[in-house]
């Protein structure tokens, strides 16, 4: 191989080194950008719960307005109603997580003394001891009760299309729930996760958890893919900077032995590297050394005293 045409060879894979290089930082950007923007996402929701969260009640049309639309800045806000439920249309929301198991959520509709139809979320119930459904439902406080409740927007339909046993849902959206339910009027934009009734019932549902406050790893992800996307730039110097002290060292090993570098590579004849050659120098000049010490201890002893 000529000299132009090894450094041919070495400019095109010293390139090849760096295209890799940049698409790896592409892909480590592509994917920082996603965590940044699941950051933002998680601390818009974090202050949505930071405002809305413990505010005080409102009554539900104040928020919903006449056409019954919901603004998803309003979600956690608590509002207040005044009504009573309609407790023969009960349903349960199955495998939903909570205490460790595949719990249930009791959801039953509200009629208010204005009268909409409103779902109310009343805490969930784990399974039975000897059937997965639970062992009892809690019944609501009849006659007319003053509900608290924080708002949620509905949830989207199972995208695997799985159904439920009748009496439940496998989600809470809200429009297979009024179906379900047999209550057409319900509104359809919102539901409540229950704060209080007045009056108290005698048992509830277990009292659902509050939102996490856990702003989520996505910003030190972003930050990692940032660091990766780094080091692979600086790996590829490393290995084009071995390379050149490598050919350094075997240039300057030819000239040691005086044969040239390019003459050397022409003939395919491996060449050593210094610390490679002074060791076989040192095992080659070991016999010989050898051979010294016993031509001399003769010599000793054919010479006379």
């Amino acid at each position: 191989m000529s000299p132009r045409t090894a450094r041919q060879a070495t400019a095109l894979r010293w390139t090849g080194y760096v295209a890799i290089a940049i698409m790896f930082a592409i892909v480590c950007a592509f994917l920082s950008n996603w965590q940044f923007t699941r950051n933002a996402d998680r601390s818009r929701q974090l202050a949505l719960i930071s405002t809305n969260y413990d505010a005080s009640p409102v009554p539900l049309r104040s928020i919903l307005g006449a056409d019954g639309s919901f603004d998803p800045d309003d979600q956690w806000h608590p509002v207040v109603l005044t009504g009573q439920y309609l407790t023969d249309h009960t349903l349960l929301a199955r495998n939903r997580a909570h205490g460790g198991t595949s719990a249930f959520e009791v959801l039953v509709p509200f009629r208010t003394i204005d009268g909409d139809v409103f779902l109310i979320d009343r805490g969930w119930l784990p399974p039975g001891s000897s059937q997965p459904e639970p062992d009892s439902i809690p019944t609501p406080p009849a006659g007319q009760v003053e509900v608290i409740a924080r708002l949620k927007p509905g949830e989207a339909l199972p995208n695997s299309g799985r159904s439920a046993p009748e009496g439940q849902v496998p989600t809470i959206n809200l429009p297979l729930v009024a179906e379900t339910s047999a209550q057409p009027a319900l509104i359809a934009s919102a539901y409540g996760l229950l704060v209080s009734e007045n009056p108290s019932p005698a048992s509830t549902p277990n009292a659902l958890e509050s939102p996490s406050d856990d702003p989520g790893p996505y910003l030190s992800y972003a930050i990692q893919w940032i660091l990766f996307a780094l080091m692979g730039f600086v790996f590829i110097w490393y290995m084009i900077r071995t390379e050149i002290r490598h050919r350094r060292e075997d240039a300057e090993d030819a000239a040691a032995d005086g044969r040239d570098i390019d003459s050397a590579a022409r003939t395919e004849v491996p060449v050593p590297r210094p610390a490679a050659a002074r060791r076989r120098r040192q095992r080659d000049q070991r016999p010989r050394d050898r051979d010294m010490q016993e031509e001399d201890a003769l010599l000793d002893e054919l010479t006379p005293r």
